[in-house]
């Protein structure tokens, strides 16, 4: 005789949370109506109780595996590069992408606890998260349902029991920035991203640890942080050119910032390296393409999502992880756009 498993209802999880059926069910499907305490109470007892919704159910059913990656944009190099390698492994392992891009939801933002719900109704096993500010409360909101989740390159640094993938960000600073000094320049500018993404932190400090290391001070005036686009690689030439003895060469913590930087430095008649130096971070094809090609630091974009992917269908089959961090090494590319700075003539 074959026992059936035990459906769990609504009204049981409501009796094991002390609260009513209606309150389980606002809860099931994200309503906003429900007190955080209640909500916390439902949510212990679903857990518990191991109660699936039908679309849960039929999620569950075998079939291929879906993971879904969210990008805040993908307009950049980078963020191809990192799909590129996430398509490439899933291919190989018969997973479904689905892609999800934050900064064009538009509308009401959608709390942690309704995103999570949905990601689970839809039947995603697993999630990616690149370069997004999701905070501890929306990954706890993943991870409270069992959502396997990776996150690539995080702006906020993820709870300990979430995945994170990276590459050697403080090692490739130091690098770049090694580089400028050995060319001969002491006066280096760093134009980063977020001030307090983990990334760039790690990427100021490096730079910080090459000039330390060669007696030189830094310049609090040289370091400029804001965001990965290239308007702020132009802005923040503009700021560097204002000072009165400006730099001879900029480490941009992205290729997308340097190429800001590129097009600034053209409307302002300086020449790409012979009146300024330029190193970029990330290695991507636009470094390869810029005029002139951009020295940059690479990060393997392609592999970290492989990587990514990797580490959440291992999560999906249960197996033990080596380690919730991967860091992967970065190398330095020297191509066109650094060079020794400029001989000062003089007047006298």
């Amino acid at each position: 005789m074959t026992v059936r498993p035990e459906k769990i209802t609504l009204a049981a999880v409501a009796l094991r949370a002390g609260v009513s059926a209606p309150t389980v069910s606002k809860v099931v499907n994200g309503r906003e109506d429900v007190s955080p305490d209640t909500r916390a109470r439902v949510i212990a007892a679903l857990e518990e109780s191991g109660y699936q919704s039908p679309l849960q159910r039929r999620a569950s059913a075998p079939g291929q595996t879906v993971v879904e990656v969210v990008f805040d944009a993908l307009t950049s190099a980078y963020s191809v590069e990192i799909l590129n390698g996430v398509l490439e492994y899933a291919g190989a392992t018969d997973v479904e992408v689905m892609l999800s891009v934050t900064s064009h939801a538009g509308g009401t933002p959608i709390s942690p606890e309704r995103r999570a719900q949905r990601m689970v109704d839809a039947g995603r096993g697993g999630m990616i998260v690149v370069t997004s500010a999701f905070s501890a409360a929306q990954l706890h909101a993943f991870r409270r349902r069992k959502i396997p989740v990776a996150v690539i390159d995080p702006m906020n640094p993820p709870p300990t029991d979430v995945v994170s993938v990276g590459a050697t960000n403080w090692a490739g600073g130091k690098a770049a920035t090694e580089h400028l000094l050995q060319l001969g320049h002491s006066r280096i500018g760093f134009l980063g991203g977020p001030e307090t993404a983990e990334c760039n932190q790690a990427r100021l400090h490096g730079y910080m640890a090459a000039l330390m290391a060669k007696g030189l001070t830094v310049n609090p005036a040289y370091t400029i942080s804001g965001s990965f686009r290239s308007d702020h690689g132009a802005q923040g030439l503009k700021e560097l050119l204002s000072l009165p003895e400006p730099p001879t060469a900029i480490f941009a913590a992205s290729d997308i910032i340097a190429l800001g930087v590129l097009g600034e430095a053209r409307k302002n008649g300086l020449r790409v390296p012979e009146d300024l130096s330029l190193v970029g971070f990330d290695g991507t094809y636009q470094a390869e393409e810029s005029i002139p090609p951009l020295t940059s630091v690479a990060q393997p974009l392609q592999e970290m999502g492989r990587a990514a992917l990797r580490a959440v269908l291992r999560q999906i089959h249960g197996e033990a992880l080596d380690s919730q961090r991967v860091e992967l090494a970065t190398h330095l590319v020297i191509r066109g756009s650094s060079s020794e700075p400029r001989p000062v003539t003089s007047h006298s």
